[in-house]
């Protein structure tokens, strides 16, 4: 319950943030409107929202429409918002992260996003899963992955949905079988974010009874064998982050990987969209913000019957 009232009480101030409308006045027939993302925030906050905007103004807004049409994924561009402590906003600080609060976190992607959405979404899956192993890892486990996730000298991704269980997520078939002091895994994960490019994968498989008691979280590195990946899917957006499925066929990893203890799996991923969705929600606000400062701009320069379409009051 204290968790549900946290992230209710989250939402509600990025909410109001988002869509509080100031500054209304009527001069003559024209009426000037803007939204200020900065109402409400301490003065740290503004600082670090300033950040995040000055980058994704510089070096995501000049690049998003290319990188949508060639299907780039940006690696670069984020190694750059890592250094600005954007790889782990929420991590601890002893494994590298910048051990912010999730206010601070959503106040960040919603900036980035003005610049890139469809970048910034998938840093808030990188940053979710460098949370998860911070917060359920063992010590060893946070040493050892989270410091090169916070500089994104390597990327992670969240594999959950499978394709016969999306909402059902308990459903899911993917197996962890032991064998000695090894899990041997089979089956498969559709539309993963990042897939076949992330160099971690955070997955949700079955080394127990159905249902969600049955699951537990291991970690999967690029590169082991038996680890593949379907075709890039075909998308109408966001095409600056690869979606593929992730296949395991007899993909043999360390009892060592597993995060937690077993039966947890279901429990940790849940905590790690309880923050997600959040995420996602400050990036569609960021999107939101940038779509109104250029229907703003717009309205400055077209014109109809010989002014321009600010001077309606309608408009």
């Amino acid at each position: 319950m204290a968790c549900a009232g946290i992230l209710f009480h989250s939402s509600r101030l990025i909410i109001s943030r988002g869509l509080q409308k100031v500054h209304h006045r009527l001069q003559g027939r024209r009426m000037i409107s803007c939204i200020d993302p900065s109402i409400g925030l301490a003065d740290e906050q503004k600082e670090f929202q300033k950040v995040a905007f000055d980058f994704a103004a510089a070096e995501m807004a000049p690049n998003m429409a290319e990188w949508d049409q060639q299907e780039i994924f940006p690696v670069e561009t984020m190694r750059k918002a890592a250094q600005l402590g954007f790889g782990g906003i929420y991590v601890q600080p002893d494994v590298g992260g910048s051990g912010l609060s999730r206010l601070d976190t959503s106040i960040i992607f919603e900036a980035l996003s003005t610049g890139c959405t469809s970048t910034t979404a998938y840093i808030s899956i990188h940053n979710m899963c460098a949370w998860m192993i911070d917060r359920f890892g063992s010590e060893e486990q946070r040493h050892r992955y989270c410091p090169k996730l916070c500089t994104m000298e390597k990327f992670a991704s969240y594999c959950l949905t499978e394709p016969g269980s999306g909402s059902d997520a308990a459903s899911l078939l993917t197996t962890a079988k032991r064998d000695g002091d090894h899990y041997v895994l089979s089956g498969s994960k559709a539309f993963i974010s990042g897939g076949g490019e992330a160099d971690v994968y955070v997955v949700m498989c079955r080394t127990g009874v159905k249902g969600s008691k049955g699951i537990s979280c291991v970690v999967v590195e690029k590169g082991t064998p038996g680890l593949s990946f379907g075709k890039k899917e075909k998308k109408v957006g966001w095409n600056s982050q690869p979606t593929r499925a992730v296949v395991f066929e007899d993909c043999a990893i360390p009892l060592t990987n597993r995060i937690g203890e077993e039966g947890q799996g279901f429990n940790i991923a849940m905590h790690g969209l309880n923050g997600g969705r959040i995420n996602i929600a400050s990036c569609s606000l960021g999107a939101a913000y940038a779509s109104i400062l250029l229907a703003r701009d717009h309205l400055k320069v077209r014109k109809q019957f010989g002014e321009p379409l600010s001077s309606s009051q309608v408009v």
